[in-house]
């Protein structure tokens, strides 16, 4: 009996060659009309689908293999005998290799230069039929859907048959290949058409393995396309720990002014600066907490150049991320052999949703994006803020809101001289705050301070006066406000209320 394979390919990626060895092996092949076209241009024996259907392709392509000799071929049984029975009788035979791949709609789907027709014309439909009906009857065909595939596949075959073991692999790999598909569709279709979230649908295909995760002992993988947002100029490879601090570094200077670094060490911020030049930017946040400082990751906003390069060399650094870097810098950053130097590509994803496991789920919730306006800002005691202590306030309130909460923050002259974070009692971030700024011997007096939430009492504002502070900025919202602005007078301390919690656990 004739062996039969059919192809019919988007993407023609080493096509040729694969058609040209199920040639030799004796394998007739079928195939629609482009991939078609393409064989016999390079002289590959082959049957157009319409030939061997009897039945033309219809409506611009949209119907070309839904047709029962093709189906039937892919999915009769062949050890059952009514299955046989019935082929014969409608003169239908086997085909035992299926290579299909599909339209590329995930190559068009978030391009704002196609149309919505055309991304629509982009939806295959027959190929996703063929891709499933082979991989259901894996058991006697083998379904390919990726080009990396064949040369392992024709080397099993010329040894003389495909083992079950490999058509259940290539099975697997043909559902979600599919999967894969209908989610990015479906995903679409929820946006375009204003549809409610009912469900959630992660569709994110793996990139690599990580040595290991937060612990040794703990195995760790990244999905996605990290690689279309951070590019590693040089280094080692990043580790699980090191792409969630990058992640938490980008995110605080992406708000901050030009000129803007950030210091993180365990997705907290041990400094934070906006300084006249790059360099001044990143001494500043430096100055904040320079013992936490070392091992950790440093962000910037703008280029980084040779000047701020020799001082960034001057200490131990995991991760040092900017948009771009001068050729001279680059070239002294390279010296730090392990060290890994990261350009940002493009700005993080504001509509990406934060997803966190929790037993039988998940829990889903959209990125913290609020923004500070001089709108929503509320006065609330006698005394009024000058124009400088609001430009520290604003900064202030940015690294808060990148600050595990309970969250306190102190900042002066545009730099964070003081950070509390984490802690279960705002009492205690804001001692902590206080103690921190002593130790790097910073002035705290004139400084401002932000929280993350309210003050439950008037005690965490209290502290924070104790040490000089003359500004504070809040949400606002507890039921002892009235006690808290009471105090703020009664210590002269300008506060503004936000009307924003920004609370990061």
């Amino acid at each position: 009996m004739e062996k039969l394979a059919l192809i019919s390919v988007s993407d023609k990626t080493k096509i040729i060659e694969f058609a040209k060895e199920l040639n030799l092996l004796n394998y007739k092949i079928l195939a629609t009309g482009n991939t078609a076209k393409l064989l016999i241009e390079h002289k590959i024996d082959c049957i157009e689908i319409s030939s061997f259907t009897s039945y033309p392709e219809i409506f611009s392509g949209r119907v070309k293999t839904l047709n029962p000799k093709i189906f039937g071929g892919i999915l009769m049984r062949r050890d059952n005998q009514t299955d046989k029975i019935q082929a014969e009788e409608n003169n239908i035979v086997p085909i035992d290799i299926v290579c299909v791949n599909l339209y590329p709609f995930p190559k068009v789907v978030d391009r704002d230069d196609i149309s919505l027709e055309e991304k629509i014309e982009n939806i295959d439909i027959g190929g996703p039929s063929l891709i499933r009906a082979a991989a259901k009857n894996y058991k006697y065909v083998s379904v390919l859907t990726n080009p990396e595939q064949y040369d392992e596949f024709l080397d099993e075959l010329k040894k003389g048959e495909i083992s079950l073991e490999t058509r259940e692999k290539l099975a697997y790999a043909a559902f979600a290949y599919t999967s894969y598909y209908d989610t990015l569709i479906a995903n679409y279709f929820e946006k375009e058409f204003n549809q409610p979230k009912k469900e959630i649908r992660l569709n994110y295909k793996s990139s690599f393995d990580l040595r290991y995760g937060e612990n040794p002992h703990q195995k760790a993988y990244l999905f996605g396309n990290f690689e279309d947002y951070f590019e590693v100029l040089h280094g080692k490879e990043l580790s699980y720990n090191n792409i969630v601090d990058l992640t938490a570094a980008v995110e605080l200077v992406t708000e901050m002014e030009k000129y803007g670094c950030a210091i993180i060490k365990h997705t907290n911020p041990c400094g934070a600066a906006i300084g006249n030049d790059v360099k001044s930017a990143y001494e500043k946040a430096l100055s904040c907490d320079p013992i936490s400082a070392f091992g950790g990751i440093v962000a910037f906003n703008s280029e980084v150049d040779e000047d701020t390069a020799e001082k960034l060399n001057d200490i131990f650094l995991e991760i040092i991320c900017a948009p771009s870097y001068s050729v001279n810098a680059l070239e002294k950053l390279k010296t730090k052999k392990n060290r890994r130097l990261i350009k940002v590509k493009k700005n993080l994803d504001k509509d990406e949703l934060v997803v966190k496991s929790v037993p039988g789920g998940l829990l889903i919730q959209e990125k913290d994006n609020s923004k500070l306006d001089e709108s929503m800002l509320k006065y609330v005691t006698e005394r009024k803020c000058s124009e400088k202590e609001l430009e520290d306030l604003k900064l202030a309130w940015v690294v808060c809101k990148h600050t595990k909460s309970n969250a306190i923050v102190f900042v002066k002259e545009k730099k964070a001289i003081g950070v509390g974070a984490g802690q279960m009692s705002r009492l205690d971030s804001a001692k902590i705050a206080a103690m921190k700024a002593k130790e790097f011997g910073h002035d705290l007096n004139g400084a401002v301070a932000a929280s993350d939430a309210f003050f439950p009492f008037a005690d965490g504002l209290l502290e924070i006066a104790s040490h000089g502070i003359t500004a504070v900025i809040q949400p606002g919202g507890s039921v002892r406000d009235d006690e808290v602005i009471k105090a703020a007078n009664e210590k002269n301390i300008s506060m503004i209320f936000t009307g924003i919690r920004n609370f990061k656990h």
